[in-house]
């Protein structure tokens, strides 16, 4: 089984993120460069069903800047077997359209894959659509948000969290599956994984290699942006006997009674 784990490399979700004021967009050098822990999450589905079917075949697959190589190898040192980055100046903006089609593009390029994982929601977006948006443009059954991921020689299943309840889902192979922060915990590279993940192989493709082009119209532009004001010192209540009432004419002076 071929199994591809869609990646991304994030600024370090435990330091503080900033917005370029002259951009618009997220601040990428400001903090150190990870591996999405949400595509930790999926890759360890994948890597629990290669520890049991040693003939499973995992490539994790991202598009980002150059340097998002180094993310990569974290990931092929937790033992997927290789890495595609698809990286192309061009492609600097891009929303979840592009980055979908661009993607899609790189699973045909790759070719015979059987299963598509990835996390339900990037950390530095949020958008959780990029999954839905791959399996559309390549006619393929999804399964979003699944908590828990059973992955079987020709189909694919779990359960979903919803409103009042859970359902469980499934479709036969090739799909593509998104999984929520629920799922499995990813484990840590050792010492014989970090040595090996430096003699996988890691491709890079342009969009010249993938035969299509960037669209201008899908990609992000800023109208304005500012900094985050400064945090201010709220009023503070003394409790001289109208304690009570201060507080409850400071709640409805701010619309919050």
């Amino acid at each position: 089984m071929k199994i591809v784990v869609l990646t991304k490399q994030v600024p370090d979700t435990w330091s503080d993120r900033k917005i370029d004021l002259e951009s618009g967009m997220l601040d990428r050098g400001a903090s150190e460069p990870v591996p999405d822990e949400i595509n930790e999450r999926a890759l360890e589905n994948a890597l629990q069903l290669k520890d049991s079917r040693k003939d499973t075949e995992i490539v994790v697959v991202a598009m980002g800047p150059e340097d998002a190589g180094k993310s990569l190898r974290k990931l092929l040192s937790m033992g997927a077997d290789s890495a595609v980055l698809v990286s192309d100046e061009s492609l600097a903006g891009s929303d979840m359209v592009q980055t979908a089609r661009v993607l899609a593009a790189a699973l045909g390029k790759l070719g015979g894959v059987d299963l598509v994982l990835a996390g339900n929601a990037a950390t530095d977006g949020r958008g959780g659509m990029v999954p839905a948006m791959v399996a559309e443009i390549l006619a393929w059954p999804v399964l979003p948000g699944l908590d828990e991921v059973v992955i079987d020689a020709d189909a694919v299943s779990g359960w979903a969290q919803v409103d009042g309840g859970a359902f469980r889902l499934s479709s036969s192979l090739p799909a593509v599956v998104s999984v929520t922060e629920k799922s499995a915990d990813a484990r840590f590279p050792n010492f014989k994984g970090i040595m090996a993940a430096k003699k996988k192989p890691l491709t890079t493709w342009s969009l010249v290699d993938l035969g299509i082009a960037a669209t201008p119209e899908v990609a992000s532009v800023m109208v304005s942006a500012s900094a985050r004001p400064a945090k201010q010192a709220g009023p503070k209540v003394v409790d001289d006997g109208t304690a009570a009432a201060q507080l409850a004419e400071f709640l409805a002076a701010n619309r919050l009674i």
